[in-house]
């Protein structure tokens, strides 16, 4: 059981140590921002010149980046640091649980991901052309997709652990799946334009189902552009959601599998 004050707790004193870690913490507030924000530099002036999806495409690039960089890059080496140090295990020996230990690790990075999420949001609105969800329904599955895919990167990111020995070592094995799932995830260009078997490829990777979840609640539009109405946005929204469950349960299996909490000598 999750208890709020202990992982409260915990994620203060992680946030104490992440904000002393001027490199991790340029990771979860600036990568983000700026990989997001360079495709837009030479576009025109919001206000002056509407450019159609692009309030969307910022949200949905923040999502993306804020996910694997503020969250799951940044929570492998926040564990590995932890873990060869013997934080992990002397945290076992308290009243603390195992999930309250990740859970309160982790909390800091989503806080700034969720942060930088919220703000593409009110920029969106205020200065680009997001206009509001035509539905309430639309905006709960964006919301339940923003929080699914958040778990995922914490599973994925305790489960990358396991083949991590320092807290160096996470840029070679954080990596490859941070670039894979984020070029492939549909936030950089759609993924029509790449031939059919990367298609089904991309389709199954950790982010992508997370990306399409978040455009449709938030547009209403599908992968392909194709706008829905209510009634015909559960048809979409079904193969995202049953790849992203299936991810989800793979991930909860695999950290009970393979998580270490203390070094392999």
């Amino acid at each position: 059981m999750i208890t709020n004050r202990r992982v409260a707790a915990l994620a203060r004193a992680e946030a104490v140590l992440l904000r002393r870690n001027p490199s991790a913490l340029a990771g979860a507030l600036i990568a983000p921002l700026i990989l997001v924000l360079v495709p837009f530099s030479n576009s025109p002036v919001p206000g002056q010149e509407g450019i159609p999806g692009t309030g969307a495409l910022l949200v949905v690039g923040l999502t993306a980046f804020t996910l694997t960089l503020g969250v799951y890059y940044n929570l492998v080496t926040a564990l590995v640091a932890r873990r060869e140090e013997f934080v992990l295990k002397r945290l076992r020996t308290g009243e603390i649980s195992d999930a309250e230990i990740i859970v309160g690790t982790a909390a800091p990075g989503v806080a700034i991901a969720w942060g930088q999420i919220a703000l593409g949001l009110v920029a969106g609105f205020v200065l680009l052309d997001l206009g509001t969800p035509a539905n309430l329904a639309w905006l709960l599955l964006a919301v339940l997709a923003l929080a699914a895919g958040t778990a995922l990167c914490v599973l994925l990111a305790a489960v990358v652990t396991a083949w991590t020995s320092t807290v160096e070592m996470a840029q070679l094995t954080a990596t490859p799946l941070l670039i894979l799932s984020t070029s492939f995830s549909g936030a950089l260009f759609p993924l029509g334009d790449l031939p059919e078997p990367l298609q089904r490829i991309s389709q199954a990777l950790p982010l992508t189902s997370v990306v399409d979840l978040v455009r449709l609640g938030l547009t209403g539009t599908t992968a392909t552009g194709d706008a829905v109405t209510l009634a015909s946005s559960f048809s979409p929204a079904i193969l995202p959601v049953l790849i992203l469950a299936a991810w989800l349960g793979a991930g909860v299996w695999a950290t009970r599998r393979w998580f270490r909490w203390e070094p392999r000598r």
